[in-house]
């Protein structure tokens, strides 16, 4: 690791790990759960009110913020940290994942992907080393090697395609960082559900050498008992001095029915004492939205859920919106 970025182990029970990530921007504590700010801003919610929260570190979008307002604008203007006002640890994904889910806009070579903006259309081309440059104007502390996020479900071929593709843009990525002290590089495990591919995935991973290991590709809703068997094994590979952190799904006591469809910033968080988390790093895929839903889906699940609300007894009924009519 370089100099100021750090992984310290306190304790471990198991596989399980207690310890402290240190960056340029503070120390993030492990396990830790990060809020995601896709467009440089947590939705709803002020910088201080996240930091209230206990979060120490947040996520920001390469793909988003690329296309809008534009990295080399984020630069002019003092960084990612200066333009939301948050001064505390950020990482920053690759575009990989957002890339992959323009399916019918997008076009992938050796080099990179070709893909149309989803806001007005114009052509884009994103290679490692272009992600790798957009993160470094962003100033992330935390920057996400360049990868191809394998699409479920797959054949073994499609995955060990996609797999191999991604360790070779991950050595690219490598060389494009641009090493300075608190600022480091976490590589990503590819590989779809199949176990020999996610440990060769791992073990290539290794051989580059990388910060930080994410384990990406098992933030799916299908099978999650094999998915955590399969982020066990990829784990596994992992060094076990480098931070290891994983794409996943959390669940909150009460709120299972509406959790598929919610984003972190929407609700206050709470957990019970006895819960544990987990290492998160990117956590874009946390309440994900399923594809194919839009904005409305969530609008109509908070709507019944305030009507599921106002049915117990006791409960204070809204006042009902005067119509002209009415008003008649």
């Amino acid at each position: 690791m370089s100099a100021n970025f750090a992984f310290e182990v306190f304790h471990c029970a198991g596989a399980a790990r207690l310890g402290r990530l240190t960056t340029a921007h503070g120390a993030i504590d492990t396990p830790a759960f990060m809020p995601v700010g896709t467009a440089g801003t947590v939705k709803a919610m002020l910088p201080e009110s996240v930091a209230s929260t206990g979060a120490q570190i947040i996520l920001g979008n390469t793909y988003h913020l690329m296309l809008r307002p534009g990295a080399e604008r984020v630069a002019e203007l003092g960084g990612l940290h200066r333009f939301m006002n948050w001064q505390a640890p950020i990482l920053t994904d690759s575009g990989g994942y957002q890339v992959m889910s323009l399916a019918a806009l997008r076009e992938i070579d050796e080099t990179g992907v070709a893909f149309r903006s989803h806001l007005d259309g114009s052509r884009h081309k994103l290679t490692p080393e272009r992600s790798i440059e957009i993160q470094d104007l962003l100033d992330a502390d935390v920057t996400m090697a360049f990868d191809e996020c394998t699409p479920f479900p797959a054949t073994v071929e499609q995955a060990s395609q996609s797999m191999t593709l991604s360790m070779r843009w991950a050595s690219r990525s490598r060389q494009a960082f641009r090493a300075r002290p608190g600022y480091g590089i976490f590589g990503i495990v590819q590989g779809g559900v199949f176990a020999g591919l996610r440990q060769d995935s791992a073990r290539a991973l290794r051989d580059i050498g990388f910060d930080g290991y994410a384990v990406g590709g098992l933030a799916r809703p299908h099978c999650p008992g094999l998915h955590a068997e399969r982020h066990a094994q990829s784990a596994q590979r992992a060094p076990r001095r480098r931070h290891v952190a994983a794409r996943c799904r959390m669940r909150l006591p009460g709120l299972q029915r509406l959790q598929p469809r919610l984003s972190p910033p929407s609700l206050p968080l709470r957990r019970d004492p006895g819960e544990h988390a987990v290492d998160v790093a990117q956590p874009a895929l946390l309440w994900r939205p399923h594809e194919g839903s839009a904005r409305g889906d969530f609008v109509g699940h908070a709507r019944r859920f305030r009507r599921r609300l106002s049915r117990r007894p006791g409960a204070r009924r809204p006042a009902r919106r005067l119509t002209m009519s009415g008003a008649a």
